[in-house]
């Protein structure tokens, strides 16, 4: 997708897949000043811990605690979060958050990120996870209408419900019931690999409205590119792109949301 999108304005970038294990992420940051990298994407499962290797950090990354984006400025490294705003951008496209009740799925990093941004748009947010204690830990920092365990989603009848958890992610499972899901809400799976999940498909099945992954990482890395060119992405191109390497079968190389 940044690939398509430099080519398409004419930049003279290149954007490259690196797979760090957690244990070397301070020798990779090291490594990306020293060869003087102008951007990253921070994706799984860096986005917390990349926060105490860079030089500063926004007020809304500081916030969410979770950084998906980093830009050299000087010799400076400066964190940043695109995942609140380019999952909203997504969730748009089908539904306006404010008021509505949402049910975010996952305490990981980008469960944070769309925690923030729900209430941010005035949703009624609960957080719910297969670990309670990390979602009641998420709810409380946020100020969310509270939390509890994954098997909780039938009770609360949501509007919105997300899915920031790895559960789908190359197999055909869902992080909850066909049954908790309602007719008419929108169900937003934060996995892309497969464009559709199991969690989508029965929530299609359900009557409920669906969004792939796909958008969400889309409109964060078009946010992401504009950070570091101040350029507007070509959306429709970057969409194109994702949709070549799903064709092709390379869409393992797609870097996007932390997932957990």
């Amino acid at each position: 997708m940044h690939n398509a999108a430099f080519a398409a304005c004419g930049l003279d970038a290149v954007y490259h897949a690196f797979d760090v294990r957690p244990s070397r992420l301070p020798a990779a940051i090291r490594a990306a000043r020293e060869l003087n990298i102008q951007q990253l994407a921070i994706s799984i499962p860096h986005k917390e811990s990349v926060l105490e290797h860079l030089d500063h950090v926004d007020e809304t990354a500081v916030s969410i605690g979770a950084v998906n984006t980093v830009t050299l400025k000087g010799d400076q490294l400066i964190g940043h979060n695109t995942d609140w705003s380019g999952a909203l951008k997504a969730l748009q496209r089908k539904i306006e958050p404010k008021g509505q009740r949402a049910v975010v799925l996952g305490a990981g990093g980008t469960a944070r990120a769309l925690t923030y941004g729900l209430i941010r748009e005035g949703a009624e947010v609960f957080v719910l996870n297969r670990t309670e204690s990390r979602a009641a830990e998420l709810s409380k920092h946020f100020g969310a209408q509270g939390s509890g365990s994954l098997d909780d989603l039938g009770d609360l009848n949501p509007q919105i419900i997300v899915n920031t958890t790895s559960v789908g992610l190359r197999s055909h499972t869902s992080p909850v019931s066909e049954q908790a899901i309602g007719a008419g809400c929108v169900v937003m799976d934060a996995v892309y690999e497969p464009e559709v999940t199991r969690l989508l498909s029965e929530a299609e099945a359900q009557g409920a409205q669906t969004l792939s992954g796909k958008w969400m990482l889309i409109h964060q890395a078009a946010e992401q590119f504009h950070l570091w060119t101040q350029l507007e992405a070509p959306l429709e191109v970057m969409s194109e792109a994702f949709d070549r390497a799903g064709s092709n079968g390379h869409s393992s190389n797609l870097t996007g949301p932390s997932l957990g």
